[in-house]
């Protein structure tokens, strides 16, 4: 088993959020917590112009979530990713969107157990970093714990390194993604059920984690938690995520944090990108503090514009600091 696992703490791979920059961020806060990013489809990777597998190196420990269904591409695209210093190539099975039902990947297979399996045992043939799945409990009508373990029981006869199960079914028809995210009920019992059955395997727990007290409740029963909205809604729980992990309290501070992103920033707009791609995965930072809305407001509104990354922070910081003031003057 790799070094890797068991990890207790991980960031959700969710499209559109987890790119580069958020994930430059989120490590920021907490050094040890996997990161993944977002799905990115095999197509793109081996036809794409552009490079889908950019990364930075302080991201480490971080792994790929490959969207796909075809052993040869899938092999291929782990090794590149093997090849590129990934540590972990992970496959979607659980995203129940319609661009990806019409791509016939993510929880639509679920309903093809022999072929992820042909995919798991090629990917492993290219690469020796772990090669994991992320699932969900079941599909429409299809959600028992026979039809879940006739799946599991396929990745693991294929050597899966590791599973992450988001405790919820998906509905292929009828809901979008964002409601495949919030309707279907939590189902945490049946993920420590698997957990159960696979023994050593180490699982993880997707779905509704929104604080330090709920991961180590469920760091009784799995492997670890996975973290989804809450990571990138209040990104400051990650640095709670660090003391599954040491004993140390983890002692930083948000203004520093934000003013250690000015650098990257800075760099990311001489490389012709623009501050917005970078600063809108922060806007979360302050989150729940005095004059946290501020700091939202200031970002939102300046940042798509923005040339100056040192201008933009400090202002974002100098206006929550002035809001927070005079909240506590009020008060």
């Amino acid at each position: 088993m790799s070094k890797l696992y068991p990890h207790f703490a991980s960031v959700a791979p969710m499209l559109d959020w987890t790119d580069r920059h958020c994930r430059y961020f989120h490590r920021l806060l907490s050094p040890s917590t996997l990161l993944y990013t977002d799905m990115v489809t095999t197509g793109a990777i081996i036809y794409g112009q552009q490079d889908f597998l950019a990364y930075n190196d302080e991201e480490h420990p971080v792994a790929l979530q490959l969207g796909g269904a075809d052993p040869g591409a899938m092999s291929k695209c782990a090794a590149q990713a093997q090849a590129r210093g990934y540590d972990e190539v992970n496959i979607n099975v659980g995203c129940p969107s319609d661009r990806v039902q019409n791509g016939s990947f993510g929880a639509c297979l679920m309903a093809q157990p022999k072929l992820v399996s042909d995919c798991i045992k090629a990917m492993k043939s290219e690469v020796d970093i772990p090669v994991t799945v992320k699932t969900r409990l079941g599909i429409d009508e299809h959600d028992s714990d026979d039809f879940l373990y006739q799946f599991l029981d396929a990745c693991v006869d294929a050597g899966v390194d590791q599973l992450t199960l988001h405790a919820r079914k998906a509905w292929l028809n009828g809901l979008s993604p964002k409601e495949n995210r919030e309707i279907p009920p939590l189902q945490y019992d049946r993920v420590y059920r698997a957990k159960q059955r696979y023994g050593d395997l180490p699982i993880a727990i997707n779905g509704g984690i929104k604080t330090l007290a709920e991961s180590k409740a469920h760091l009784q029963h799995v492997d670890s938690v996975m973290i989804g909205r809450e990571a990138y809604q209040n990104p400051w729980l990650l640095t709670e995520l660090e003391t599954l992990y040491t004993s140390q309290p983890v002692i930083i501070e948000r203004d520093n944090i934000a003013r250690q992103m000015i650098p990257y920033i800075r760099q990311h707009i001489a490389e012709g990108g623009r501050a917005w791609h970078v600063v809108r995965h922060m806007l979360g930072l302050f989150q729940g503090q005095p004059g946290g809305k501020k700091w939202r407001q200031y970002l939102s509104i300046k940042g798509p514009r923005a040339s100056d990354a040192e201008t933009l922070i400090e202002g974002a910081l100098e206006f929550r600091q002035n809001s927070a003031l005079r909240l506590a003057d009020i008060q």
